[in-house]
């Protein structure tokens, strides 16, 4: 997968043994329902449509072409936003108005009741081309922001008095580019303001760019705070610091880059490559680092220490990042040279390869565990314990059943604050082993990662079924899959972008 489309060594103490992580699960397959061909010309029904098995309680189709991207409230997290090839994004609640019994096969009701979709909330128009990156600002979902292949940022507010997500309105655009293909939002701490609704993006010629969205500023609303253009090729990808100081991007190029986009780092007397504010930069002319057909993935670990890039034919390389002990504020009024720990700083910790195909999505597991998860092309998953040398705990060959892995995502603690209330334990913590992965097989599934103790092994705790796997169209053209997925910070909810233009929501009670 290109990034311009938007779908897209071992040791003792392992939690599985190598003849488990070569176990294949085997599944029994759907079969075709026979036709008398009585009602061919039949428009059919959603659940008719989609899959005989649909495990979703509610569902969302008012697109009309393939979801590509997904994002989901901070606060609110029953607030979803989506962007889809027919140039829109919508806002919808994704709680389901009604829990129906589906019928558990087709023989024992040949008629299952149509359900009527989830409405959205706002839609988001204006583009001139797909929607392929969304999301809301932190720390409050104050702003709703979408980004297309035709280069516009576009950012709407939420209107209602008290701020619930329930109704928005436009505020302005921004294009700087040709072509945007990811969108991040960066992490807000309490009192940490310059980083009040601010978003990055990376753009096709390799660029990536910092904006602050701010609708009481009238000559601004959308407003440049950096740029940076190191890459010499399309940005692929871009993750936050969990402080929101650095801002990490890669590159189709076998570039990486860490920017200090506030000063946190120069203020901590670390100096970045002369004339930029990159405070880590590593290209394909470092051997170590080369990475044969360039990066499209990257991931921050929860300390903010490592960073991990995925690229073609399973490589993943793991390097250091520079440590700001409490930020640039600590830093002026305790000395800047005793704040920060910068000696591991673009040193290249590790290079893994169990895949054979390109890593697409990677995911950090929160303390305590230190598990890294890659997603590949080649339909596996596998597990790294960054806290043993990044031995493999676990390779899942068919994680889904050899259709490209989209997405992975451990559960993401938090803790509340003024803007974000709720208790600690609503946040996942206690459950950072839970693992949930998409893929283009239509299917999303749950894993228990710390052992295999389960489904042969593998830790598969459950699956979740509705969208269509991929599949030949019309065109000749490859379809189908599930493009992306939000958890919430419990996981107790999942909801999905399906190449199928269908959002599904699965409970997991």
């Amino acid at each position: 997968m290109s990034s311009q489309d938007p779908r897209r060594d071992g040791e003792e103490d392992a939690f599985v043994g190598d003849d488990e992580a070569e176990e294949v699960f085997t599944r029994d397959e759907d079969h075709p329902m026979e036709s008398d061909g009585e009602e061919e010309d039949q428009p059919m029904s959603y659940e008719e449509q989609i899959t005989f098995q649909n495990d979703s309680s509610a569902h969302f189709d008012s697109h009309s072409d393939s979801v590509f991207c997904i994002a989901q409230h901070p606060v609110h997290n029953n607030v979803v936003l989506t962007g889809a090839g027919d140039d829109t994004g919508y806002i919808f609640d994704s709680t389901p108005s009604e829990r129906p019994v589906l019928p558990q096969s087709y023989e024992s009701n040949p008629q299952p009741r149509e359900r009527e979709s989830l409405k959205p909330l706002a839609k988001l128009d204006g583009h001139s081309d797909t929607v392929n990156a969304v999301t809301f600002t932190e720390p409050a979902g104050e702003y709703a922001v979408t980004a297309g292949l035709d280069g516009k940022l576009r950012a709407w507010k939420d209107s209602t008095p008290q701020h619930t997500g329930l109704a928005w309105e436009f505020v302005a655009e921004a294009q700087e580019v040709e072509e945007i293909n990811w969108v991040a939002v960066c992490p807000y701490a309490q009192g940490s303001e310059e980083k009040r609704n601010v978003i990055a993006l990376g753009a096709n010629d390799g660029s990536a760019w910092v904006f602050r969205i701010d609708h009481t500023d009238s000559a601004q609303p959308i407003s440049i705070i950096q740029t940076f253009f190191q890459h010499t090729a399309s940005c692929t990808a871009g993750a936050w610091t969990p402080d929101g100081n650095l801002l990490a991007t890669v590159s189709e190029d076998g570039s990486f880059y860490v920017y200090d986009v506030f000063g946190a780092a120069a203020a901590a007397g670390i100096s970045g490559s002369p004339g930029t504010n990159a405070v880590v930069g590593l290209t394909a002319e470092d051997q170590r680092f080369a990475v044969d057909g360039g990066l499209y993935s990257v991931a921050v670990s929860p300390g903010g220490g490592i960073a991990a890039v995925g690229g073609a034919e399973g490589h993943i390389k793991v390097v250091g990042l520079p440590r700001l002990a409490g930020g640039a504020a600590a830093a002026k009024g305790k000395g800047a040279t005793s704040q920060a720990t910068a000696s591991a700083a673009g040193t290249i910790i590790a290079a893994l390869q169990a895949q054979s195909d390109g890593i697409e999505t990677l995911s950090f597991s929160q303390p305590p565990l230190t598990l890294l998860a890659a997603g590949s092309v080649d339909g596996s998953i596998a597990l790294y314990d960054a806290a043993h040398r990044f031995a493999v705990r676990r390779h899942v060959k068919e994680a889904h059943e050899g259709n490209a892995v989209v997405k992975v995502e451990f559960l993401q603690s938090r803790q509340p604050t003024a803007s974000r209330p709720g208790p600690a334990a609503a946040s996942g913590q206690g459950r950072s082993w839970l693992l949930t992965s998409v893929g283009l097989d239509g299917i999303v599934r749950r894993w228990d990662a710390r052992g295999g103790t389960t489904a042969a092994g593998q830790g598969l705790l459950k699956e979740w079924r509705g969208h269509m796997g991929v599949a030949e169209n019309d065109d000749g053209e490859q379809a189908g899959g599930i493009m992306g997925f939000v958890q919430g910070f419990d996981g107790k909810r999942v909801v999905t972008a399906g190449d199928d233009g269908i959002s599904l929501v699965f409970e997991d009670e």
